[in-house]
């Protein structure tokens, strides 16, 4: 599988990477997911101390710990749970932060995460102090780099132009196409990669795309307008040797700010069909074009 360079660092990451949250908390059933992901060429694990209230960070600990020097980890930090786990706070101090990592190198089993990232964030944060805190974790050995999570341009734009951070978190997909307005080129100006989440919009852009339209639509598409456009793709596109899933991946691969998708996996069939369609030829010009005239542009109209 294909690698490609996260920003201006040294880490090399899968094109697929294996979203870790859908692992579930049955540890032989995740092994044998992860061990699949790996056989497949995947390197890069993105996982979070919010998950499972940490236990998916001792799963994926546990089943990278044998190959902890080929793989990437990825996970993040932020959010903590109440005392009754109902639910969450958002505190992105440095105090909390350089405590937390410590709990999540112990889940992990490992002395250093590869790629630690702030699960959020807000223009009225502590930014700099945030940054700070960051950057002494680097010194420290503890992670090697850092990026952010988050889908709001004024927050992406502060890190970007006051930290060194290597890559941005996004929601980003054929049906969500928000990034190419506002985020996606600052990223490539400042040389930072994009990693994408939610590639194949809650299931539309799958095989199954039909049944798992929502009566509500999506975003600001309608239920009537995702039948059309889906019906328009598979006539106009999936005459030959694409399929749905693989147009959905390579869709977000084709622009040159991202270094990787995330996909989740709750069995070894997705992670195959997924790792399969990232392999296969990227979309051509005109392909792009189509699906582009196909779907809307549409624009963050909060945070900017």
């Amino acid at each position: 599988m294909n690698k490609n360079q996260l920003g201006t660092s040294e880490l090399f990451v899968s094109e697929l990477g294996l979203g870790c949250m859908s692992l579930g908390t049955n540890e032989r059933t995740a092994k044998e997911i992860v061990k699949a992901a790996i056989d497949e060429g995947i390197n890069y694990f993105d996982t979070a101390d919010l998950y499972d209230f940490g236990l998916n960070e001792e799963i994926v600990g546990k089943s990278l710990k044998s190959v902890r020097d080929q793989v990437i980890i990825a996970t993040k930090v932020g959010n903590c749970w109440t005392d009754d786990k109902t639910s969450w706070n958002w505190d992105p101090s440095k105090a909390y932060i350089k405590e937390a990592v410590k709990n999540s190198l112990h889940r992990l089993q490992t002395d250093y995460i590869d790629l630690y990232q702030l699960h959020g964030g807000t223009i009225e944060d502590p930014i700099d102090e945030t940054i700070e805190a960051f950057e002494e974790l680097k010194k420290e050995g503890l992670i090697r780099y850092y990026g952010i999570s988050s889908i709001r341009p004024n927050v992406i734009r502060e890190y970007v132009q006051k930290s060194s951070i290597v890559s941005v978190m996004v929601q980003y997909s054929l049906l969500d196409r928000r990034p190419e307005e506002d985020i996606l080129p600052l990223l490539k100006e400042h040389a930072v990669s994009a990693v994408t989440r939610g590639p194949v919009a809650k299931g539309i852009l799958s095989e199954r795309s039909f049944e798992k339209i929502s009566d509500k639509g999506y975003l600001d598409y309608s239920y009537h307008e995702l039948v059309e456009i889906m019906k328009e793709i598979k006539n106009k596109l999936l005459m030959g040797n694409r399929n749905m899933t693989e147009l959905a991946l390579q869709y977000n691969l084709s622009n040159s700010s991202v270094a990787s998708v995330i996909t989740g996996a709750s069995n070894i069939e997705q992670i195959r069909e997924n790792a399969k369609a990232v392999q296969k030829n990227p979309l051509t010009k005109e392909e792009r074009e189509l699906l582009v005239k196909l779907t809307k542009q549409q624009k963050y109209t909060a945070h900017r």
